[in-house]
């Protein structure tokens, strides 16, 4: 060891972190005071003075004074006999002699007696401070690696086994394990703020810190997240990644420092507002809103005020009158009563559905049914009144007309199957019976171009499913003729998806309106657990959240659509998208003695309903008829096929 008139302590920068992961784990929740004294720690710099260099956190042991102000590399005091590859095509030794004597790198004159590296073969000469400061930049000691690394002498053109990309320049190469570093991903610093990596195209409220690796287990409990950046998925568990674990944030390492040009979807539109003047903005801000209300209420851009709806027996074959717009209900008075109507409240477990479009009626002008004589509840949007009797040269079926009809009479108990959703249906429709080709009133409408706030900035353009593609909100495929697409990037929606699943819904496990989220959401340092059907899901897809509370719901749990509490969500329903019967108003009464002797109820079925009397199948989730008195029950295709 070099003299120092002091007594030198040796310091492991790399002690209190050690300590620190061994006592909480690298990647729990840590205090702050404690993850504040890390970061200045691995921020720690000072001079040697053996050679002049920088003491930093990769060099990891010094000798200190705590007399004066004196350090030293560990590395500096440890000189190694030999030096070889370093300086000079020969080996060079390590050796003291008493002449005088200049170093061949800084020709510097020394005095007899001072240390020296010496090819005797050459006559060639280094002294300590070169020898030392070259070895010093060739060695460092890296948190990921067990092993010293060595730097190349050259440079290469190398996969880094950091990265996982291929990079032409200096490495940094374990001589046991064959692991190379490219010299840029070694000095990436343990915490980074991603907006200041990538000129803000991306950014995060949190510092992201720096993992060595994602393991395959953890990738697992995480439900295999993909990078926030690119979208793609962490495919070698070996690899460093950025994260922050509170947010669920999980970049690749060269994803969070790039610098490039602006990445797809999240900084410039790529479409002129001015040419598309008419262009929908989705989510629709809540369920009462809906594509017919944006095409065909008073206040849409596209009903002039000279056109008026027109009632008739196409709509209900009682007369409908308009609703009173001065009161939350609406009340009509008869001849020998008053009927009353409450308007669509989640949260007071009271469904009022339009007949029409089957979408909550949570607002005034709606037509109401004004029989006298029979109990009717028909309601009706006063915007769905204004739907064209006809459709011609419709996209999805040029050859004949579309004519609307209010009810599908050709079908069991007035229930069909959109041709475009692929969803049951029993509400209005557009139909031509000669192809026996049935869309529903929302279908019948798709826009061809909408925005959405899940992918800002891009247009997503109505486009022909000719390959299977994965919903980028529900994450279910698409399996349905049609779907919206952005044209740049790899970014697919379901049609319902993005029409009928609303910015904001309200149920009555919170007490505050629940915004649609579709990355997990910030400070959420848990797991998320659905609070109505109390299953854990991924935040990676679509899901409601209340900043407040703390408080999620699936998509398919929190409709406004009222179901069973526990009935909503399940792989199942997912089979055709979160809202499997959505597009179903259940209710009503079948009567046939070739079914059973008493009257059957059109509900969808629960856990407690068991299993179908005539085929044993499972009749949870699905559509069903059931018998009041004697617990019987059977689901719809069973019942159909008992009456053919």
């Amino acid at each position: 060891m070099f003299e120092h008139e002091h007594p030198l302590n040796l310091i492991d920068l790399w002690l209190e972190q050690l300590q620190h992961d061994e006592e909480y784990g690298e990647d729990e929740e840590e205090e702050e005071e404690d993850d504040t004294s890390l970061i200045a720690k691995q921020e720690f710099r000072c001079l040697c003075f053996r050679c002049g260099e920088e003491i930093n956190w990769f060099h990891r042991y010094y000798y200190t004074c705590y007399q004066c102000d004196y350090s030293i590399h560990k590395f500096c005091t440890e000189l190694p006999e030999r030096l070889q590859d370093i300086f000079h095509a020969h080996t060079l030794y390590l050796l003291q002699q008493n002449v005088s004597w200049r170093c061949d790198i800084c020709r510097n004159h020394h005095k007899p007696d001072d240390i020296r590296y010496r090819c005797s073969k050459c006559d060639f000469d280094v002294d300590v401070n070169c020898a030392t400061k070259r070895l010093q930049k060739n060695i460092i000691y890296h948190p990921s690696h067990i092993h010293p690394l060595f730097c190349l002498a050259k440079q290469i053109l190398c996969e880094c086994d950091a990265c996982g990309k291929e990079h032409k320049g200096m490495f940094y190469h374990c001589t046991i394990c064959c692991l190379c570093i490219y010299n840029d991903c070694a000095f990436q610093p343990k915490k980074l703020q991603i907006q200041h990596s990538t000129n803000g195209f991306f950014s995060h409220i949190h510092p992201l810190t720096l993992a060595y690796s994602f393991p395959k287990a953890d990738q697992k409990s995480k439900f295999y997240p993909t990078c926030r950046v690119c979208n793609l998925e962490f495919l070698k568990e070996h690899l460093w990644i950025y994260k922050c674990e509170k947010c669920r944030y999980y970049t690749h390492l060269d994803c969070a420092t790039s610098r490039s040009d602006s990445p797809p979807g999240r900084t410039t539109k790529n479409y002129e507002d001015a040419e598309h003047p008419d262009l929908i903005h989705l989510p629709f801000p809540d369920p009462s809103h809906s594509i017919l209300k944006h095409l065909f209420s008073k206040e849409s851009i596209y009903v002039k005020n000279t056109i008026t709806p027109i009632i008739s027996r196409r709509h209900h074959h009682h007369p409908l009158i308009l609703g009173d717009a001065q009161y939350d209900d609406i009340t009509s008075p008869t001849s020998s009563r008053i009927k009353s109507i409450s308007f669509h409240d989640p949260i007071k477990n009271i469904q009022l559905l339009c007949d029409g479009c089957l979408r909550p009626i949570i607002s005034k002008p709606i037509y109401v049914c004004a029989n006298e004589d029979e109990d009717c509840n028909f309601v009706l949007h006063e915007w769905c009144s204004r739907l064209p009797t006809e459709l011609k040269d419709h996209n999805s079926h040029p050859e004949h007309p579309l004519i609307l009809h209010s009810k599908v009479s050709s079908k069991f108990f007035e229930v069909f199957v959109c041709h475009l959703c692929s969803l049951y249906c029993n509400g209005f429709a557009y139909c031509c019976s000669e192809c026996n080709y049935y869309i529903d009133v929302n279908c019948a409408f798709l826009p061809k171009e909408i925005t959405h706030t899940c992918h800002l900035n891009h247009l997503l353009s109505m486009v022909t499913t000719k390959w299977l593609y994965s919903c980028s909100m529900c994450g279910i495929s698409i399996y349905t003729d049609y779907m919206f697409s952005c044209q740049i990037c790899a970014f697919h929606l379901h049609t319902i998806c993005a029409l009928l699943i609303p910015e904001k819904a309200t149920h009555k496990c919170d007490k505050h309106p629940m915004k649609l989220r579709y990355f997990p959401a910030e400070n959420h340092k848990g797991d998320y657990f659905c609070e109505v059907c109390e299953e854990e899901f991924d935040p990676k897809w679509s899901f409601y959240h209340c900043d407040k509370c703390m408080q999620s719901m699936h998509t398919a749990c929190a409709p406004s659509i009222l179901r069973y509490e526990t009935e909503t969500y399940s792989a199942y329903s997912y089979a055709k998208n979160v809202y499997g019967y959505v597009n179903v108003m259940f209710g009503g009464t079948y009567n046939n003695i070739k079914v059973h002797r008493h009257p059957l109820s059109f509900i969808q079925g629960t856990a407690s309903d068991g299993e179908c009397d005539k085929c044993g199948y499972r009749l949870r989730y699905i559509m069903i008829f059931k018998c009041s008195n004697c617990k019987f029950a059977v689901h719809y295709n069973c019942c159909q096929r008992l009456i053919e």
